[in-house]
C-alpha cells in the first residue's frame, strides 16, 4: 500500500485509500486535435472534424435540464445545450490557429501575450499506471492547461511502488517514462500551488485529485462528467470525454492510446464553450 503522505500546502489530502476504477478504456492516437493543432495538419486532419466546434447544437438545442428545485431561480431556456457566441468564437480561434503550439508567429497579439499564463482557469488530466494487484492506480503523468490550452504542466512521476500493469494500450506509459521521472511529492507539491485559488477543470475530477492525494474546494470545481446539461447527450448517464468531444465540439480524440495533455485541452474546451450557461447554473444553486 502506498504510505500516507502529507505536505504542507494550502491543500487537504485524501486519505490513503485504494483507488481501484480505471480510466475508460478509449483511446488516442495522435497528438492533440482539441486546442493544440498546427496549421497543415489541421488541413489534413479537417475531416475528422465533421462540422466543426458547436456543429451538433441544433441536435440538443430542443433538450433541457432538469434542474429540479433550483429551477426557480434560472431562466429555463437559458440551459439549453448550446455555446455562448463568445466561448464559440474563442474555441474556432483556438481550434484553428497555432495557439496550443511552442512557435507562434505573434499574429494573435493580445492573446497570445498571455497564452503561457497560469490563468483562473486550469484544467488536469492524469494518466495512472496499475500496483497491487493491477486494479490500483498510481499516478504516472499530470498534465495542466491553461484557459488558451497551453500546456503550463506536464511531468512523469517515478513510482512509489512496483508497478504491475502499465496499461500503456490506455495510458501511453512506457517504464523509460517512470524512470526519468520526477519524485512525488515534488510533483504534488507543484500542482497544489497551481492548484490554488483557481477553477480546476477536468473530466472526473475525483479521480485525478485522488491519485494527487489532493483535495479542491466544490465551489472551483468544473467537472465534465458531472455538468448535468452535458449527460444529455448520453441519455442522463454519465458521458465519456470521447463522446462529448464528438457531439459538442465536433472533433475525435483517444483514437490510440490517451494523452493527458489533449484530454485536459478537450476538457477545457467544453468549459470554455459553455462556460456562459455553466457559470449560471452555479450561481443558480447558491
Amino acid at each position: 500500500m502506498l504510505s500516507k503522505m502529507m505536505v504542507h500546502t494550502d491543500h487537504n489530502f485524501t486519505s490513503d485509500s485504494q483507488i481501484k476504477k480505471k480510466k475508460p478504456e478509449t483511446k488516442n492516437e495522435n497528438v492533440s486535435p482539441v486546442l493544440k493543432l498546427p496549421l497543415e495538419e489541421s488541413k489534413q486532419k479537417s475531416n475528422r472534424r465533421r462540422n466543426a466546434p458547436g456543429s451538433n447544437w441544433n441536435n440538443y438545442k430542443s433538450l433541457v435540464t432538469n434542474l429540479g428545485t433550483n429551477s426557480k431561480h434560472v431562466n429555463i431556456q437559458d440551459m439549453l445545450i448550446k455555446p455562448h457566441w463568445k466561448s464559440n468564437k474563442y474555441l474556432k480561434q483556438v481550434l484553428h490557429s497555432d495557439l496550443g503550439s511552442e512557435a507562434n508567429d505573434g499574429t494573435n497579439d493580445k492573446t497570445l501575450k498571455h497564452k503561457d499564463a497560469i490563468t483562473k482557469e486550469i484544467a488536469i488530466d492524469c494518466e495512472m499506471v496499475g500496483i497491487g494487484d493491477g486494479t490500483e492506480s498510481m499516478l504516472a503523468r499530470v498534465s495542466i492547461v491553461n484557459r488558451y490550452g497551453t500546456c503550463i504542466f506536464d511531468k512523469y512521476v517515478k513510482p512509489r511502488e512496483p508497478v504491475q500493469d502499465y496499461r500503456t494500450a490506455v495510458s501511453g506509459i512506457q517504464p523509460h517514462h517512470l524512470e526519468n521521472g520526477e519524485d512525488f511529492k515534488a510533483v504534488q507539491q507543484e500542482v497544489a500551488k497551481i492548484l490554488k485559488k483557481r477553477i480546476l477543470v477536468g473530466h472526473a475530477l475525483k479521480y485525478d485529485l485522488a491519485v494527487l492525494f489532493l483535495s479542491h474546494p466544490v465551489r472551483c470545481l468544473r467537472d465534465t462528467s458531472r455538468y448535468k446539461p452535458f449527460r444529455q447527450v448520453s441519455q442522463g448517464k454519465t458521458p465519456s470525454l470521447k463522446k462529448l468531444a464528438a457531439v459538442l465540439l465536433g472533433i475525435d480524440i483517444q483514437l490510440g492510446e490517451h494523452d493527458s495533455v489533449e484530454d485536459a485541452r478537450t476538457a477545457m474546451s467544453l468549459y470554455m464553450l459553455y462556460k456562459s450557461q455553466w457559470e449560471t447554473y452555479i450561481h443558480s444553486k447558491k
